[in-house]
């Protein structure tokens, strides 16, 4: 079996180049599950980005829409206030009557 060192360097080397094997193993399981946990984020954020773009396109419609509408409401708004004004200006003026 042993009959030399030239014997014992052998199988020292062929338990050392079995531990780098494993090693080796080892390192390359934890670098793809690192890889898969970086996947797995990547598409949530990919998930969450999309969702942010689908509520900003709704939120831009809406400030479309209203936009769209706003010159309506300014001049309702605009003649509301001068009716409001208007009345107060007849109240005045009935009551200095009396």
């Amino acid at each position: 079996m042993i009959e030399n060192s030239k014997d014992i360097l052998y199988i020292v080397l062929a338990f050392a180049i079995l531990w780098l094997a494993i090693f080796m193993a080892w390192a390359i399981y934890y670098v793809a599950m690192i890889l898969r946990e970086i996947k797995k984020a990547m598409t949530d954020v990919r998930k969450k980005i999309e969702l942010l773009e689908k509520v900003l396109m709704v939120f831009k419609e809406k400030l479309e829409s209203t936009s769209s509408h706003m010159k309506l409401l300014i001049e309702t708004a605009i003649n509301v206030a001068e009716f409001i004004k208007e009345r107060k200006k007849e109240k005045k003026s009935s009551r200095k009557k009396k």
